[in-house]
């Protein structure tokens, strides 16, 4: 292997287009993604950020979330992750990931469409490990549609359901548990900043969870508590693929047109979110929707 000094910057190493095009069933499986999405971030120096520390992750079995949970872990937090029951596979891989850093991984598979849901998990958190200082709400639910006369009532009732009733559920149950010091982390997306064509009920959540995100964070300084989101833009993950809305074409291209000319993998989000949750890096920060956008700007 080349000296570290000799490799190519991460930023034009990740894996370029195009990828396969194979669509999957949603919600998708991150094991049978081609390319399999990168989350280990070998080039990460972890430093003790967390240690001590239990952070919850929704739709931590692939994707963002994934690499988020190994990161955490990375820096000496337990970890607990939901996901559908479905996605069990792919929760088994973050598990194994998780305690081969030597912590432990809590698996808790759940609809969070359903408020009582939530409430459970949160409270299989809190019986478990006694404790809960980060919660990352990243769990969500996307399918594109041809105009907003096929978006169903139900179809956007889910998205809503999945993606801000869920986040609203969980921050409620969390909050008598939280103690200052504690970080609240959104995934939204750069389709809560722009708009998306074709994701008229996904971008509106996203929209509402950066409102949600700010008017949340005001509210809890006095306790100590901060509340930021991140928007990605293109992110390779299984929630494109297994996106009906989107051909096949589209989905071997996905990410073409981001400045980048490619999208990101999980391993280079990850980063955003230890900066976020550790206090020592960020604790005069709260309030932010933090763009890692691949190069796409916006105001501010």
């Amino acid at each position: 292997m080349k000296p570290s000094s000799r490799r190519k910057p991460q930023m034009t190493s990740e894996p370029s287009l195009p990828f396969s095009s194979e669509k999957q069933r949603p919600p998708g499986l991150e094991s049978k993604l081609d390319p399999a999405p990168r989350w280990q971030a070998s080039r990460y120096r972890a430093s003790d950020k967390l240690k001590g520390k239990v952070a919850l992750i929704t739709g931590g079995d692939s994707g963002i979330g994934h690499a988020v949970a190994f990161l955490y872990a990375r820096e000496g937090a337990d970890i607990a992750i939901s996901f559908l029951p479905v996605e069990r596979t792919d929760a088994e891989i973050t598990k194994n990931a998780v305690e081969a850093t030597g912590r432990r991984c809590l698996l808790l598979p759940a609809d969070l469409s359903r408020a009582p849901a939530c409430r459970r998990v949160i409270e299989r958190v809190m019986k478990t490990f006694g404790r809960l200082d980060i919660l990352v709400s990243n769990a969500a639910h996307q399918m594109r549609k041809k105009s907003l006369e096929a978006v169903t009532d139900a179809e956007f009732d889910l998205t809503f359901k999945t993606n801000v009733y869920a986040c609203f559920w969980l921050v409620k149950a969390a909050l008598p548990h939280l103690k200052p010091g504690a970080a609240i982390i959104v995934t939204s997306s750069e389709t809560g900043i722009f708009g998306s064509q074709k994701l008229f009920d996904y971008s509106a959540t996203k929209g509402a969870l950066n409102a949600f995100t700010k008017a949340l964070s005001m509210d809890l300084i006095p306790r100590g508590i901060r509340v930021n989101a991140i928007a990605p833009g293109p992110v390779w993950t299984p929630l494109n693929p297994s996106d009906p809305g989107l051909s096949p074409k589209k989905t071997a291209q996905f990410g073409k047109n981001n400045p980048m000319g490619r999208p990101a993998q999980p391993e280079e989000l990850a980063p955003g979110y230890v900066f976020l949750a550790s206090d020592a890096d960020s604790s005069y920060i709260t309030g932010i929707v933090l763009p890692i956008m691949g190069g796409e700007t916006t105001g501010g």
